[in-house]
C-alpha cells in the first residue's frame, strides 16, 4: 500500500484532476487526500483501506497502479529506479 500512497498525486495529475475533484469522486475529505500528498511514508495518518478507496476512483478513472516490473495496457509514464535508490524518499 505505501506504493499506491506515493502513487496518488502523480496518478491524479496523470487524471487531469484537482485534490478536490478526486475527494468529491473517492467520497474522502480533502484534509485526508492532502495527508496522503504531503507525507506519503508517514505511518498512521491514513487507512489503507481509505488509500484502496482512492486508488480505485483513480482506477476507476482508467489510471494504472504499477509495481515494479508491471507493465501498463495502454500509454502512460513510468519513473525508473535508479541503482541503490528504492524510489520511496
Amino acid at each position: 500500500m505505501e506504493n499506491a500512497k506515493v502513487q496518488i498525486k502523480a496518478a491524479r495529475t496523470l487524471a487531469g484532476l484537482s485534490q478536490a475533484e478526486l475527494c468529491q469522486l473517492a467520497g474522502v475529505p480533502l484534509i485526508t487526500l492532502r495527508r496522503i500528498e504531503g507525507k506519503p511514508s508517514h505511518k498512521g495518518l491514513v487507512s489503507d483501506d481509505v488509500v484502496a478507496t482512492i486508488q480505485g476512483a483513480l482506477e476507476a478513472l482508467g489510471v494504472q497502479f504499477l509495481e515494479s516490473g508491471q507493465v501498463a495496457s495502454g500509454p502512460g509514464v513510468a519513473l525508473t529506479v535508479r541503482a541503490g535508490d528504492d524510489g520511496m524518499d
